[in-house]
């Protein structure tokens, strides 16, 4: 038996560090089932997505996120296919969504988190996970200059509303569409983000290690209010503490809930299992035995960021340092 990889996908075969492994993939899956489809433009995207995150996009910084790293959208992206694909053999052709609209939901997939990522402008913010709060709309507000330049602007109204169903910045019932296919590839899309980052073989020392100091410097983890200094996340530990429970909530009341069990597509290719799910009750099942003996050395894996900044995850820890510094002074 081979040891699922760090950095390759739950069926450790597609290595989802790498732009050029995910991109031939989702290609192969794209073209399979939409043959006369423009895959040519699914080429670029995946170009100038390697550009964006690598630091060589114009306008832009590279991605400096340790969490929501260059792995974690190419992960949801091969995600995203699969649904795509499940979804499209399961239903009638009146029902498909054709190779418009499947390719709109993979590009939104590729850039669903482009709004950590910086401007060169920018001279307010030390990194981008300061944006964690507004990241969707700013991600949104990228593919809406985006979409144009390769020649689908025509899908700028839906794609800036679909990318929000990664999110919180808006409620599902302010998420209005006219063609319920159009609802569907947000459902798809909200369930690939959270299913393939659950189902990563190092959620748990990801959440522990990258998730917190993210969730500090965008305020996620303590911030001020009437009553003083409030602590949600108070250590990497306490996240992964909240993680059971932050799991159930999300199974219930979005991949059960508003996208109605759309993780089932992910059966239509693997004969009728669903390998996300299964790695991610795997995950959580060793999270629940981690918590009880609160043996904390059991959760040893150190796999790398992949990140524009070399030193991104030593740079974040001193920025947290500094924040939380900051934080507690001025309660």
């Amino acid at each position: 038996m081979q040891y699922r990889r760090s950095d390759y996908d739950v069926t450790n075969t597609v290595q989802v560090s790498s732009v050029t492994s995910v991109r031939r993939a989702v290609e192969e899956l794209y073209t399979r089932t939409w043959p006369t489809g423009p895959v040519d433009k699914l080429g670029t995207a995946f170009g100038d997505f390697e550009r964006l995150f690598n630091g060589r996009f114009p306008g832009f910084l590279g991605c400096d996120t340790v969490y929501h790293d260059t792995q974690h959208s190419l992960d949801d992206t091969l995600a995203m296919a699969r649904l795509l694909v499940g979804y499209e053999r399961s239903h009638e052709p009146e029902h498909r969504f054709g190779a418009e609209r499947a390719l709109m939901g993979l590009i939104v997939a590729l850039f669903h988190d482009a709004g950590y990522i910086r401007q060169t402008d920018d001279t307010t913010h030390r990194n981008g996970a300061e944006f964690t709060r507004t990241h969707v709309g700013r991600s949104a507000q990228f593919l809406a200059r985006y979409l144009p330049t390769i020649g689908m602007a025509e899908w700028v109204p839906v794609a800036t509303l679909i990318v929000h169903f990664t999110g919180y910045e808006l409620k599902f019932d302010q998420i209005r569409l006219d063609d319920p296919r159009d609802r569907k590839v947000g459902h798809l899309l909200g369930t690939a983000d959270m299913t393939a980052q659950m189902a990563d073989r190092c959620y748990l020392e990801k959440c522990r290690d990258r998730l917190y100091p993210e969730f500090v410097l965008g305020g996620i983890a303590l911030s001020h209010g009437p009553g003083g200094l409030k602590v949600t996340y108070g250590s990497g530990l306490d996240v992964l503490r909240q993680t059971p429970e932050f799991a159930a909530e999300t199974i219930r009341t979005r991949l059960d809930g508003e996208f109605g069990g759309a993780h089932r597509y992910y059966e239509v290719l693997f004969g009728g299992r669903d390998p996300y799910m299964e790695a991610i009750e795997r995950n959580l099942e060793y999270l629940r035995a981690v918590l009880k003996s609160q043996r904390w050395s059991l959760l040893r894996r150190e796999p790398p960021c992949f990140t524009w900044e070399k030193n991104a995850l030593q740079n974040m820890r001193a920025l947290v340092i500094q924040h939380l510094t900051a934080a507690v002074a001025a309660a």
